[in-house]
């Protein structure tokens, strides 16, 4: 009898793994094409809708994106063959509308928005492929849990420190060093994400101790209370001395979820709920920012500094449910279309169909996200992937929800579409690390040889 023809399937019945990861960056790199056919083409219809010409820059501008794209994709491939194939594809969706989006504000204003983005790209795709080479295994990072929260609130504190920090439109979350400026705190959210999980991994057991019952909820222990009372106090700190409410609720909701991951009580979310209700009506009565916030959210026909909600709310009802089509709106008449109100800027171009497939990538992300951390064998790398889940999925509500007047607005921007260099870069960033900590997670195990006694027989395990 012949031998038997090599299946695809080893010995437990599962997909071989050589075949299961061709097929995986095969699938990525037909999502990336799509993905460069939506930049590329929305960069061209920007073109013809306001010039009535395709850009005459399309071949540079289509080649140079490409080219970055491709290349993540490459190291992808060679590198973290196992890793998750749609966030790379998602993610070069996104910064491609967001560069059309950008050139189309440049038309309008006679600016250099867009080229400068498309550096600040190019840094952020640095960055990407220099994680996926440098960290081999995620695990690594547990080893500087204390070292990355002692440089996370060094850089918070960073805007703070007289002539290096810099307050633009009220809000002091900027530093200015050799002529550029930086918002260090885009940084700090992920070194806070590798400080949280670190420690939550070592002391999640004592933090898991439920106290008292109330209403059918275990409450957590009052000895237990001292790091959400820090962290509270640190988000109040932020929000008084930099009046910058969107970090701030970035911050505490962060180490809150992680927390709740982490001891699997809710208490800790009644706790933390109460705490930052407490803190809003704190800060509404002792800080006149704050009030002028909420106020103008309830009536912002009532306030001067309701006329950016006001634009907004106009533009993406102009937009309707098509939009006008690139080129054919007035996103300029709304201030800072290029990176606070860029959602509404699209909405208004794009109309609410384009605003919900941007809110549908977005979501893909955070899924593909915290998929990654359901499969994750480790605890510390449940916990990042799912801190950097969420730290995509509030910033976005935040974001949107504050520019669609769902909530009071913040300063947080757009990840990978709105304009500045700190924002794209430390994005790039996060989604290496989950496509690091997916290729590890999805990675089969090694295979051991092992004798039986009467060396008759060879056992294979995983």
């Amino acid at each position: 009898m012949s031998a038997p023809a090599t299946s695809r399937r080893n010995g437990s019945g599962s997909v071989s793994s050589g075949f299961t990861h061709r097929r995986r960056r095969g699938a990525e790199l037909v999502l990336l094409l799509l993905s460069l056919a939506v930049g590329i083409g929305g960069y061209a219809a920007v073109g013809i809708g306001v010039d009535g010409e395709v850009p005459t820059n399309i071949l540079g501008y289509g080649g140079w994106l490409a080219l970055l794209v491709l290349g993540c994709h490459v190291v992808v491939r060679r590198t973290a063959p196992y890793a998750d194939p749609v966030l790379l594809p998602v993610v070069s969706a996104l910064n491609g509308l967001g560069l059309a989006m950008i050139y189309r504000i440049d038309l309008a204003r006679d600016g250099s928005l867009a080229p400068n983005q498309l550096v600040w790209m190019t840094l952020g795709v640095i960055l990407f492929i220099t994680v996926l080479l440098a960290l081999p295994d995620h695990r690594r990072l547990q080893a500087f849990t204390y070292t990355s929260g002692f440089a996370a609130i060094v850089l918070l504190l960073l805007p703070l420190v007289p002539g290096l920090g810099n307050e633009i439109r009220g809000a002091r979350i900027w530093i200015s060093l050799f002529g550029f400026s930086f918002q260090p705190g885009e940084v700090a959210k992920v070194l806070l994400v590798i400080a949280f999980a670190g420690y939550l991994v070592l002391h999640r057991d004592a933090l898991a101790l439920a106290g008292r019952r109330l209403l059918f909820v275990d409450l957590p222990r009052g000895r237990d209370l001292g790091p959400i009372l820090g962290m509270w106090a640190i988000s109040l700190a932020i929000l008084v001395l930099q009046r910058d409410l969107g970090s701030s609720l970035l911050f505490f909701g962060l180490f809150l979820v992680m927390l709740y991951i982490a001891t699997e009580r809710p208490g800790w979310l009644i706790v933390g709920g109460l705490m930052f209700l407490a803190g809003a009506a704190l800060a509404y009565q002792l800080f006149g920012h704050v009030r002028i916030r909420v106020l103008t959210w309830l009536d912002p026909f009532a306030y001067d500094s309701g006329y950016q909600i006001i634009q907004a709310m106009y533009g993406m009802a102009w937009g309707g449910l098509v939009g006008r089509g690139w080129g054919q709106g007035n996103p300029t008449q709304t201030p800072v279309p290029e990176s606070d109100f860029i959602v509404a800027a699209l909405g208004e171009e794009l109309g609410l169909t384009g605003v919900m497939a941007i809110i549908l990538l977005y979501g893909l992300i955070v899924e593909r996200g915290l998929r990654t951390a359901l499969v994750c064998r480790d605890a510390f790398g449940k916990l990042v992937a799912s801190g950097l889940a969420f730290v995509v999925a509030l910033q976005v509500f935040v974001i949107i929800g504050g520019v669609t007047k769902l909530i009071p607005l913040t300063g947080l921007t757009s990840p990978f579409i709105s304009y500045g260099g700190s924002s794209l870069v430390a994005n790039w960033v996060i989604i290496a690390l989950l496509l690091r900590i997916s290729d590890q997670a999805r990675r089969p195990l090694p295979e051991f040889t092992g004798v039986t006694d009467d060396d008759t027989q060879v056992v294979r395990t995983r």
